[in-house]
């Protein structure tokens, strides 16, 4: 995975909490009738989460254009084909490669055409919602909340609960059309229960999905007002900070929720607060406590990536592959799990085994973190036909962010990310100004300089890299980009001091990258 939370993964991959069927508001901690309840975790308890995996949201609207979606036979099945195409539509244009891409996202159960076209899934944000994942079938709680909905439609809590369940389902299955169909379903709950905190969390939830953070604090204040424990506002009240880049006031959030309802979905937003700040010890202690207490399959595997996250990012790959094989002797099927082990098998030197891990996630979760390092490792391997596979690859990029600009979602850090290195300069940097004027993050601080950086504008360049490795935050990309900027600039000493950092820290952190830190290094002996 790419760096969490950045916008993640990330996240990808935003949950936010544990997404519950429609219940009456959840009461504080001292109300619970449970014997046992839970620690909280950031005082030192055991970190035992609630039985966060014990209910599911039932997914999906019962409107003429709701499918359940498609198996993994079939997905699979239906990038290949689209495979296949996309040697045939090189020279088209986007549009026709959008409409390709969304017959592949979709397992083809969309018609082209249908005015339904495939959502983003937030990347680096790997902080998801370990309910929905605790095991169950999520097509069939989606079929089987239609049917409720359709002979009880004025049932508001059932209403959210499938907002709240598509936006969970644009995450697992990479089908977009999922977030304007959550959004009607969480504007029905609110039209029938004007201010219930069940949809407004889901509104919040929704507008993080789709980068649009300042609504998803706004979002999350409101539910706040109507519960105060709700776990899935004060879920998204942590990621909005976060992803605004108020990280004290995210810091003074998550010790809220923690002492307001304690359980895995805040505990690791908790510990990434803490990563980003440069604390790992406590990020990694309070992730262990998480994962000792949880019980669910989806929750095990969620905190375990989360753990070999944090290890791949420090460059400790054999922890790194322990975690993610723990992830996926609870859910074998666990998307960030896969995808975070063939990173590990990449940086650990198993290139064969990287790619082939990588491909299976792509053929699955073709969003763009994936993409770029399946292109970048089959640049880097350099076999017959790898170059026009990697392009391949950089193209679905393009075509998915057209496709999440079409769902309402805010790509423009990926695109900065992604076409400052294999796309259009240009529109990299545009990109990367534009983000940069909503939020001051370190991920968005880092992607402007890189953009400027690229288009020859190093002077400009090094205040944002500087910035974006200011917080303590140990990401060796950062610490690479900085270190080639510097050398751009004539700081030789600082640069070399960067770049020296970056290997040490994780000097298997990407593909081509790693590589091109080794050479300017020893260029400038």
């Amino acid at each position: 995975m790419g760096p969490r939370r950045q916008d993640d993964d990330t996240n990808g991959q935003k949950g936010t909490g544990t997404a519950t069927a429609a219940t009456a508001p959840e009461e504080p901690p001292a109300h619970r009738s449970d014997p046992h309840p839970t620690q909280h975790i950031a005082h030192g308890g055991s970190g035992e989460p609630s039985s966060t995996g014990s209910h599911r949201p039932a997914p999906e609207e019962p409107s003429e254009s709701a499918s359940v979606g498609s198996g993994p036979d079939e997905r699979v099945a239906a990038v290949r084909r689209f495979a296949a195409a996309g040697r045939r539509w090189r020279g088209a244009r986007l549009a026709g490669c959008a409409a390709l891409l969304a017959v592949a996202l979709t397992g083809g159960a969309i018609a082209l055409g249908a005015g339904r076209a495939p959502a983003t899934v937030p990347a680096a944000s790997a902080a998801v919602d370990p309910g929905v994942l605790g095991g169950g079938d999520l097509d069939a709680s989606i079929a089987a909340l239609q049917a409720h909905l359709r002979t009880q439609p004025k049932d508001s809590g059932s209403w959210a609960t499938l907002g709240l369940a598509y936006v969970e389902q644009a995450r697992t299955k990479g089908d977009p059309a999922r977030y304007p169909q959550a959004e009607r379903a969480l504007n029905r709950s609110l039209a029938l229960t004007p201010d219930n905190d069940q949809a407004l969390a889901g509104r919040a939830a929704l507008a993080a999905a789709r980068h649009d953070f300042k609504d998803a604090l706004a979002y999350a204040d409101r539910a706040l007002r109507q519960n105060p424990y709700s776990e899935r506002a004060l879920s998204s009240r942590i990621d909005g900070l976060v992803e605004l880049g108020r990280y004290p006031e995210a810091l003074k959030a998550a010790e809220t929720a923690d002492t307001r309802k304690p359980g895995v979905p805040v505990f690791t937003r908790y510990a990434y607060v803490h990563e980003l700040r440069g604390d790992v010890a406590t990020a990694r202690r309070v992730l262990k406590q998480a994962l000792a207490g949880a019980t669910s399959p989806g929750d095990i595997a969620y905190v375990a990536t989360q753990l070999g996250q944090l290890a791949w990012n420090q460059g400790d790959y054999r922890a790194a592959l322990a975690y993610y094989a723990r992830a996926l002797a609870a859910d074998d099927t666990y998307l960030p799990a896969l995808e975070g082990r063939a990173r590990a098998q990449a940086a650990s030197g198993d290139r064969a085994a990287a790619i082939k891990g990588m491909e299976t996630v792509v053929s699955r979760y073709p969003l763009p973190g994936p993409l770029v390092e399946l292109g970048e490792l089959y640049e880097a391997r350099g076999a017959a036909g790898d170059r026009a596979r990697a392009r391949r690859q950089y193209a679905l990029v393009d075509a998915w962010i057209a496709l999440a600009k079409a769902n309402g979602v805010n790509a423009d850090l990926d695109t900065a990310l992604a076409a400052a290195d294999h796309g259009d300069k240009a529109a990299a940097l545009r990109a990367a100004r534009a983000e940069w004027a909503r939020r001051h993050t370190v991920h968005t601080a880092d992607a402007l300089a890189w953009a400027l950086h690229v288009n020859g504008r190093d002077a400009e360049a090094l205040p944002y890299a500087r910035r974006a490795t200011a917080t303590g935050y140990r990401n060796a990309a950062f610490l690479y980009h900085r270190g080639m900027i510097e050398l751009a600039a004539n700081r030789r000493t600082a640069g070399r001091a960067s770049l020296t950092a970056a290997l040490r820290l994780n000097p298997g952190f990407s593909p081509l990258g790693a590589a091109e830190a080794r050479t300017a290094l020893e260029a400038t002996k």
